[in-house]
């Protein structure tokens, strides 16, 4: 680096990309790694974790790291893709110091929202600066706010049991579900608890959903059981099923009770069928519609962002009554088939109806086949009275056939 840069406040680049010195992204910027000594010593910058394809955080040193400007990450070369696995002595800046509950000044509180690094002449960088923000006012008003020098903080050297998690999570805010259930597998568990506890219910299912199995089960056990009846409803039927299927069965049951009905009703029947088979890994709401709908209601209805492109990939003709499980099944008609007719035409005349669709008790390996065979990502499971119970995705099958953990199944940093 050419000269001492100014400081850097950590919120500003954290979740930027990371280039090559040929200016191709290699990935993006997860966290600040620090060695913390004393309350009164800079921590020093020891260097980044960076998350690259595959959502895998491996870790960049910072002296590879030839620029920081205007909040882009530049390296010297190849990075080593070693799984990232932090030291006992290492502290993650964002994940570990936001929320932190931290006194200053003539013994006043407030908690962390912000670090700065800055660069000495030596050209070793440090943690300088800590931004705090007091506690609300008696009139609800947002607390002061200071840049305070970390020698004046106190309470960064030791953790808080009772720290929060806003700040934290404002740096996730954009972070996909996949990859903010990555973030929080990288956490101890009761920074995980934390974090969870402050995210929204629709925000905590679709996470739960990419975590893997025990951990589900952890977060899940420590929410009030109103709240976690809350969460499974925004879930996936079919995740939801998985998840209280680790559970034991006495609290399984309190939970489905505290459900909507509705929502249970899908869950409980789900419950019934062996895991891995069409009926255990089906959804019971995909894109159902009648055979006299036309392709332009069919696309909106494919249209819904809440809608995997998996289960958007085609529709499910069916007699009435429209909800698994339906009247007769017809057939399914093929997402580019909506795209190739007029928005007038009725989806009962682009049916497909030439595939011997699986039964709820066809096993992983027929659905798997049936996927590969026709090029699908998607299929409708039927029932002995032809009557559509569901579909299942791709990404459900995948989950499956990969080797049980392999969520976890990473090389270590320092093998």
């Amino acid at each position: 680096m050419s000269a001492p840069h100014g400081r850097i406040f950590l919120s500003r680049i954290v979740g930027q990309a990371v280039f090559d010195p040929a200016g191709d992204p290699v990935g993006k910027l997860r966290d600040i790694v620090v060695a913390i000594r004393t309350d009164r010593q800079r921590p020093r910058v020891i260097g980044l974790v960076v998350e690259v394809l595959g959502r895998r955080r491996v870790f960049l040193p910072i002296t590879r790291v030839t620029s920081l400007d205007s909040g882009q990450v530049i390296t010297t070369g190849v990075l080593n893709l070693r799984k990232f696995e932090k030291h006992r002595a290492e502290t993650l800046a964002i994940h570990e110091l936001f929320d932190r509950a931290v006194t200053f000044g003539d013994n006043r509180r407030g908690t962390v929202y912000d670090l700065s690094m800055v660069e000495d002449s030596r050209r070793d960088w440090h943690i300088a600066d800590v931004a705090v923000r007091e506690g609300s006012t008696r009139f609800g008003r947002r607390g002061q706010s200071h840049v305070l020098d970390w020698s004046d903080v106190t309470g960064l050297t030791t953790a808080d049991s009772a720290q929060g998690a806003t700040h934290l999570l404002a740096t996730m805010d954009e972070m996909r579900p996949a990859d903010l259930a990555n973030a929080l597998v990288d956490l101890t568990p009761l920074r995980r608890q934390q974090v969870v506890k402050e995210l929204g219910d629709e925000r905590l299912a679709d996470v739960l959903e990419e975590l893997p199995d025990a951990i589900q089960v952890e977060l899940l056990l420590v929410l009030d059981q109103e709240r976690a009846a809350d969460v499974l409803e925004e879930m996936d039927p079919d995740d939801a099923a998985d998840l209280l299927s680790e559970l034991p069965p006495a609290m399984s049951e309190k939970l489905l009770r505290l459900m909507e009905p509705d929502d249970a009703k899908d869950v409980r029947r789900l419950l019934t069928y062996e895991e891995r088979t069409a009926g255990g890994l089906m959804t019971p709401e995909p894109v159902i519609l009648g055979p006299d709908a036309t392709l332009a209601e069919a696309l909106a209805r494919v249209r819904d962002r809440e809608l995997g492109p998996a289960l958007a990939s085609m529709v499910y003709v069916c007699r009435p009554p429209l909800e698994s499980p339906t009247g007769r099944f017809l057939g399914v008609v093929h997402f580019q088939a909506l795209l190739r007719e007029p928005p007038s035409t009725l989806v009962g005349a682009l049916i497909d109806t030439d595939i011997e669709w699986p039964r709820p008790d066809a096993t992983l390996e027929q659905v798997a086949s049936l996927l590969a065979s026709y090029d699908l990502v998607a299929l409708p499971v039927v029932d002995d009275n032809q009557r559509l119970v569901g579909a299942v995705t791709v990404d459900d099958v995948l989950d499956h056939l990969l080797p049980e953990g392999w969520r976890e199944r990473e090389v270590a940093r320092h093998g």
